[in-house]
Parts: C-alpha cells; sequence; structure tokens
C-alpha cells in the first residue's frame, strides 16, 4: 500500500505519519501529472480509505472503517485548502501562531504502548477522525522540526506537497528536473523579453 496522491508526482515521502498531511495536500489536480483525486464523494471515499489504511500501517494501529457524506466531501475539501494555505508560507516565516486564525475542530488521545511511549490517538468518524489526525500529525511534526521540511512546489501550475531533505531547507521545487527546468526557461524568457525592451533596437 502506498501514499497515492504523493507517488504520482514522484514527490519526495515525508516521514512517519506526516505523510498523510502530504498526501491529502496531493489529491488536488495538475494537467500534466493527475486528476482531481477528491472530485466527487466516491472518488473522496476511495482516497480516504486508502490513506486511511496507509497511515494505521505506519503507526501501527488499526484501520479505521470510514465513510463519507456531501458534508464530509465539504469538510475535506476545506481542510486540505487550510492545510495547504500553511504549507504556502516559507518555512523560515512559520509559526505555530499562524494557526490563531484557523477554526479547529479535532479530538484526539494520548495512548501509551507497553515500552512507556507516549503517542495520539485521532478520535471521531469519517473526515472527522482524518481532521484529528491531520492535526495531530502536524502537531508532532511541528515538535520534532520535520513541519518546517514539508513545502509546496513554488511552480504555479504544480504546487504539489514535498518533503525537503536538503541540508539547509533550501529546496524549492518537488523535482527540479520537471518543475525545477520549467521555472529556469521561464525566468530565461522573462530576461530575453527585458532585454529587448531595454535596448535601442527593441523600441
Amino acid at each position: 500500500m502506498s501514499w497515492a496522491a504523493t507517488e504520482r508526482f514522484g514527490a519526495r515521502t515525508a516521514p512517519a505519519g506526516l505523510a498523510l498531511v502530504q498526501d491529502l495536500v496531493n489529491t488536488h489536480a495538475v494537467e500534466r501529472d493527475g486528476e482531481e483525486l477528491l472530485l466527487d464523494r466516491p472518488s473522496a471515499q476511495r482516497w480516504l480509505q486508502n490513506a486511511a489504511r496507509r497511515w494505521a500501517e505506519v503507526r501501527g494501529r488499526t484501520a479505521p472503517d470510514l465513510a463519507l457524506s456531501e458534508a464530509g466531501l465539504r469538510d475535506l475539501l476545506d481542510l486540505r485548502s487550510t492545510v495547504a494555505g500553511l504549507l504556502a508560507v516559507p518555512a523560515d516565516q512559520r509559526a505555530e501562531g499562524a494557526l490563531a486564525d484557523i477554526q479547529v475542530h479535532a479530538r484526539a488521545k494520548l495512548v501509551a504502548d507497553p515500552q512507556g511511549r507516549v503517542g495520539i490517538e485521532p478520535e471521531g468518524t469519517d473526515g472527522d477522525w482524518l481532521a484529528s489526525a491531520v492535526w495531530s500529525e502536524i502537531l508532532l511534526a511541528q515538535l520534532t522540526g520535520t513541519w518546517a521540511r514539508l513545502k509546496l512546489c513554488r511552480e504555479p501550475g504544480c504546487r504539489s506537497a514535498f518533503y525537503d531533505t536538503s541540508r539547509n531547507h533550501s529546496g524549492q521545487w518537488h523535482d527540479v528536473h520537471s518543475c525545477g527546468n520549467i521555472n529556469n526557461l521561464r525566468a530565461s524568457r522573462s530576461r530575453k523579453k527585458d532585454a529587448l525592451q531595454t535596448s535601442p533596437g527593441g523600441l
């Protein structure tokens, strides 16, 4: 089982449960890479079930049995938009205070294993469970420092979420050979256009 939404972009996957947050963002449509995975309730239901099973596998939990209503689909789209908005902020400008204006309605409980390791268990059903899991993973990622490495590709036609593994957190594109080259080509054309407009022969 895989993180299907992220894999279709060929983006580097975030570690552990943070990959659930990344996969949610990557359900959006990109013309050259894939369709909208939350287009309607049946397609969103498929993604939700698969993502929940993958999360449970990663976290060593029992996979929840989830169903999605039309209202739940709207909530799911709102959640995706909210998280994508958080990731759109440059990592060095992010702060936990950025969540102050976001109304988070999610419940979770603390659980401990026989070795005394404490984890967070999402609560709720269906879309509410997903919201709980997503916000729990964001909290854990902020505590471990991995949240700053989850970013959106800077290419406007992509905006897929990727995990930046560069030493100095300088990654800008989910794939430097595709989106990076597109960006460089666009910048080169813009420079040539500006040069023509400012040269005497370009008047």
